[in-house]
């Protein structure tokens, strides 16, 4: 009998999740040797030694910036994240966020500490001091979404129902998102007209390279003055100094961020959270439960889903034995496995082969066991990076 599929545990997982995971097929802990695939949230993986054992690693959670994602590519490792299973949860943070800066509510709460209850003096206090964190309402402004991925979309739908004006931008939106946008936003053709249009600006982009510092001193200038500043995406996404200098020149009225950090921290019109963005029980429990389901059907059937390093391929089982290989994107490939099984005596059932970038992958269910032989010509294969033997289980 097979032995269970082992599943390293490195953070705290919600019990949704882990329980996608049946006891008879998998063991999951957090000192197992061995293990075929690691379960994780924020923990740094970059400096850990990752055995060679490990087929796969699922971050419960959107962001795999704490994984080595390109070592994992080059053993042929896919990555698997959980994108818009938080996407609520930061959409209510937002909105959360654009009402403390309008309505000055973190300066209010200073104001209210530091009164003294004995003081009998404090109803006149209280009156006296109020007008000095009078606000504004959200309704009639506008609001600017840099990023239209799952979470920009429903925190532009959010806005639109607050009564605001909300303009957009993202050159590379997916078909999906373009769907799910509402019709009332207004489409920026640079993140500059986006800027000059709006009175809140929010940030829903990954952290890559094209992404780093994309809020810079020369965006800032192209800022409204006084507008506010969101960022519940990545800290790097924002160039600390050059907001500082905003805030310092009233261009910025409030930076509002998830990432407490640096001299900005102590800046009084700037509003940090201790990186909240997806902590509340219900995304903790539906990213758990995204990565569980995706990790368990690639360890058993080698399909893959929202892997952040492989192209999304799903084949239904067509026989009792199948093959996984991830392989370098070049020329020739598919005629080198196909060869390869032929001379194995193989019968190839049915063959799925999708690419993405530099990486890709191939699913193949075939007639007849495949000997150590076999898997052995395949592996050897120039630019062949994995290969995995999975023949039906029970």
């Amino acid at each position: 009998m097979n032995r269970p599929y082992r599943v390293l545990v490195l953070n705290q997982i919600s019990q949704h999740g882990l329980k996608r995971l049946p006891a008879e097929l998998y063991e999951v802990g957090k000192e197992l040797a061995e293990p075929d695939a690691i379960m994780v949230r924020s923990a740094d993986m970059h400096a850990m030694r990752i055995a060679p054992s490990v087929r796969a690693i699922a971050r419960a959670g959107a962001g795999t910036n704490n994984i080595p994602v390109p070592a994992l590519s080059a053993r042929g490792v896919p990555v698997f994240n959980a994108p818009g299973a938080n996407a609520n949860a930061v959409k209510e943070l937002v909105i959360a966020g654009m009402l403390m800066a309008a309505r000055n509510i973190p300066s209010a709460l200073r104001f209210v500490g530091a009164l003294q209850s004995s003081d009998p003096e404090l109803e006149k206090r209280v009156e006296d001091g109020k007008k000095n964190y009078a606000g504004f309402e959200l309704a009639g402004h506008t609001l600017g979404v840099i990023g239209l991925g799952k979470i920009g979309c429903l925190v532009a739908d959010a806005a639109i129902r607050l009564g605001m004006h909300v303009v957009g931008y993202d050159p590379e939106i997916t078909v999906d998102a373009a769907w799910s946008l509402p019709a009332q936003v207004r489409k920026a053709h640079s993140v500059a007209e986006l800027l000059k249009a709006s009175d809140f600006v929010t940030l829903h982009v990954p952290l890559v390279a094209a992404t780093r510092n994309l809020l810079d001193a020369a965006r800032f200038e192209q800022m409204r003055q006084d507008a506010v500043l969101l960022n519940f995406s990545r800290e790097g996404v924002v160039d600390a100094e050059a907001a500082r200098q905003a805030l310092a020149s009233s261009r910025l009225r409030y930076y509002v961020n998830d990432f407490p950090a640096g001299e900005l921290l102590a800046h009084e019109r700037v509003i940090a959270l201790p990186h909240l963005g997806a902590s509340t029980r219900e995304a903790e429990d539906n990213c758990a439960v995204m990565v569980a389901e995706q990790l368990r059907d690639y360890l058993e059937h080698g399909n893959v889903r929202n892997a952040v390093n492989f192209p999304d391929t799903v084949a239904t089982r067509e026989s009792g034995f199948r093959l996984a290989i991830a392989n370098a994107n070049v020329p020739n490939m598919l005629g080198q496995i196909s060869t390869t099984m032929a001379r194995a005596d193989l019968n190839i059932h049915n063959m799925l082969n999708k690419s993405r970038g530099e990486m890709a992958y191939t699913i193949v269910d075939v007639d007849s066991a495949v000997p150590p032989e076999a898997l052995a010509s395949l592996a050897a294969i120039n630019g062949v990076l994995s290969v995995r033997y999975l023949p039906a289980r029970g």
